[in-house]
């Protein structure tokens, strides 16, 4: 029952959180500044969760050519510059990753 109540009253506690920033930053006009900076968070979330997946897959930076994770993620950065379409790059970094683990073992 305890523990009911604690995964209850955390998530009426996480639901207020966010909507209270729903709620005041609605009437409050962000300056052009903080818009602008805002623009870049997405990216910088996801090359803080991605790069060290690719440069430390045994908790040592690897840039070796026989670092599979490397490798994929420098063809799938590839891919994304010069096609600009997410799911290509998706497919052809995952099925690069898989052939480079079969291939390395």
């Amino acid at each position: 029952m305890m523990t009911w109540l604690l995964i209850i009253g955390i998530g009426l506690l996480t639901y207020g959180l966010r909507l209270s920033f729903i709620v005041g930053l609605g009437r409050v006009e962000m300056p052009a500044l903080a818009l602008r900076t805002l623009r870049f968070v997405p990216i910088a979330v996801l090359t803080a969760i991605i790069v060290p997946q690719l440069l430390l897959p045994g908790g040592v930076v690897d840039l070796s050519l026989h670092n599979p994770r490397w490798l994929a993620g420098l063809l799938a950065a590839l891919i994304a510059w010069r096609t600009r379409n997410v799911f290509l790059t998706i497919v052809i970094g995952m099925l690069a990753l898989w052939g480079l683990q079969a291939l390395f073992g």
